[in-house]
């Protein structure tokens, strides 16, 4: 999750007071004291002192053990399309994990520790592998269901997987390179049709719907594999997004995970009690997952926090505006959103006025720069919804951070403060604690912080120091513990000599009524050394061109940071798995055009 910070043209706005209410660090201090029920300690966690909630579940296993207890009541709901629909209750849900569990353990040999992959779409599928890994001691290795063959290839070998669980889809892309992955015994196929055309299965390979039947819904339970967990061993491992170079798997351990369960959960009781808002009790609780569940966004802060606390869950074959607004009314969604961009695009559907969404409680996002503006347009479209946003990562295990509520709506650009479990600092360029303000590094410790990247030493050693995550993203810290995120540093571009962080000018331009996606990078200048470039996504049917967004930049940000080059359209911009915005692509398209020497001409 991803926040954004516009230092020159937002803090005026920024100083608008809160209504009259609890503040957020007398809630804060009230739900964690000693004897509450969201109390934070300290425990030493590899040597480290780190900030715990005191009641989070042990271990993924014991949140499987403890979803039994909903019963009967709908888990998980699929739209294949909108007359497709697949739905599994918490009790049918657990009897297939039991049943896949005893599958792994007994037939394929998995014990705990050994990596058992899953490549699949947003399938129901993908949820009781999942859980029927984690519940056998296995370590889950979600793999990017985009990836194609050899990168699915990479996934499979840097783990070293023993088992992989995975659709049609990816089995097609990677049965050709299973022969180089001597390491893997076998797994299960799903949704594979029963017609001819797609590869065979190797030896050690079965059809899902034969091991896992319908029926096998309504049989008995089996018990699950008897083996014990504890908080610090490991659970998973979340491939980065591998901006620069292979992707690092990133070693979760079952106290991250369910540090972020219970961060959830706190955030939840905490906006309850700040603002005296709580649920219609004749509303059950909906999400509606819009983000693969190969990312923490979608397992960790999704998947995890619904099936703990009973809540039903939504997935569809694949991201559709028209159907989202069809699918809030159908399954009286209470919770949707994602990234910035998909919200955008719900908002910006053609059916989006011709259906009911009073149910919609929450529009959380993150994974990328939000624009002001997006606030003010749920507040339009869903009366009485929150809309929040956030700052995490895969190393985090997701949520950092959280703005939501009046907060949200009196810092737009901020992150809001980190949970009670993290800490954060600011350092400076020599490492030392950055003024109160300014601008550094940011750095993160707390139960949440991964514990390294798997089989990655020297990556772990530059990356994790003395129990700080040193991310990489230029944020700072406003007096009241705000955090507000500059950039990514390798994003920033330098000017001339002047530093420009592109998040500020995205932040800049998101304020046109009419922009609602944009791209800020740099290219290459002969005198300056790099140029501010910015790739513009206009609402559907605005007219603005670049004259009117140049002086609209210019009337906010200092002359030096104006893009110099506009390219504009109504075209969605190119998202990853992730749904962030690829700005390598944009960049590359960019280069062709102005003639870099890399693309055959001459630029600047």
């Amino acid at each position: 999750m991803f926040a954004q910070d516009s230092q020159d043209s937002q803090d005026s706005q920024d100083s608008e007071p809160l209504p009259s209410m609890l503040g957020i660090h007398e809630a804060t201090a009230r739900l964690t004291a000693p004897g509450a029920e969201h109390e934070v300690v300290t425990e030493i966690i590899r040597g480290v002192p780190t900030r715990v909630w005191r009641h989070a579940p042990a271990s993924l296993r014991r949140v499987l053990l403890d979803s039994r207890g909903h019963g009967d009541a709908p888990f998980l709901v699929f739209y294949r399309g909108d007359d497709e629909r697949e739905s599994l209750s918490y009790d049918e849900h657990f009897r297939l994990v039991a049943r896949l569990a005893r599958h792994l353990t007994d037939d394929l040999g998995v014990r705990k520790g050994d990596r058992v992959a899953l490549a699949m779409r947003n399938y129901p599928e993908w949820c009781v592998g999942f859980w029927a890994a984690a519940a056998s001691g296995a370590i889950v290795v979600p793999l990017n269901a985009w990836w194609n063959g050899r990168e699915l290839h990479y996934g499979l070998s840097d783990s070293g997987a023993s088992v992989l669980l995975c659709d049609d889809e990816r089995w097609e892309r990677v049965a050709p390179h299973v022969a180089e992955l001597p390491r893997l015994r076998g797994g299960l196929v799903a949704r594979l049709g029963d017609g001819a055309g797609g590869p065979p299965l190797s030896a050690g390979f079965g059809r899902w719907q034969e091991e896992l039947p319908a029926e096998a819904r309504r049989q008995p339970a089996l018990d699950l594999p008897d083996v014990e967990l504890a908080p610090e061993d490991p659970a998973t491992i979340f491939y980065t997004s591998g901006t620069t170079g292979f992707p690092k798997g990133a070693l979760g351990t079952h106290r991250n995970i369910c540090t972020n369960l219970a961060t959830a959960n706190f955030l939840r009781a905490r906006q309850e009690l700040r603002s005296g808002v709580v649920p219609p009790p004749d509303l059950e609780p909906a999400t509606l997952l819009n983000v693969p569940l190969f990312h923490v966004t979608g397992c960790h802060s999704t998947m995890l926090p619904a099936i703990a606390n009973g809540h039903k869950l939504v997935l569809v074959h694949k991201f559709d505006a028209e159907q989202t607004v069809r699918i809030i009314e159908r399954e009286r969604i209470t919770s949707f959103g994602g990234v910035p961009t998909l919200v955008w695009r719900v908002l910006e559907a053609e059916n989006f006025d011709r259906h009911d969404r009073s149910s919609v409680l929450r529009v959380a996002y993150g994974g990328a720069p939000a624009a002001p503006e997006l606030v003010r347009r749920i507040e339009q479209a869903f009366p009485g919804a929150s809309p929040s946003n956030g700052y995490g990562l895969t190393e985090t295990s997701a949520i950092t951070s959280v703005n939501a509520g009046a907060d949200y709506q009196a810092r737009p650009t901020s992150a809001g403060v980190p949970v009670p479990a993290c800490e954060v600092r600011i350092l400076d360029e020599g490492g030392a604690e950055a003024p109160q303000g300014a601008i550094g590094e940011l750095c993160v410790r707390g139960a949440n912080v991964i514990a390294g990247y798997w089989n990655k030493p020297e990556a772990t050693a530059e990356t994790f120091r003395d129990g700080w995550l040193h991310t990489g993203d230029l944020a700072r810290l406003d007096e009241e513990g705000f955090l507000y995120i500059a950039d990514r540093a390798k994003d920033m571009l330098i000017r001339g000599g002047e530093n420009i962080y592109c998040v500020e000018v995205e932040s800049a331009l998101f304020e046109h009524p009419d922009v609602v996606g944009a791209a800020v990078f740099g290219v290459p200048h002969r005198v300056l050394g790099e140029e501010v470039a910015a790739w513009i996504q206009l609402r559907r049917g605005a007219a603005t061109g670049e004259a009117e967004l140049r002086s609209f930049a210019d009337e906010r940000l200092a002359r030096y940071k104006v893009p110099a080059h506009w390219w504009i359209s109504e075209d969605a911009l190119p998202l990853n798995a992730n749904g962030k915005v690829l700005k390598t692509e944009l960049r590359e398209r960019a280069l062709q055009r102005l003639g870099d020497p890399r693309s055959g001409g001459v630029a600047g």
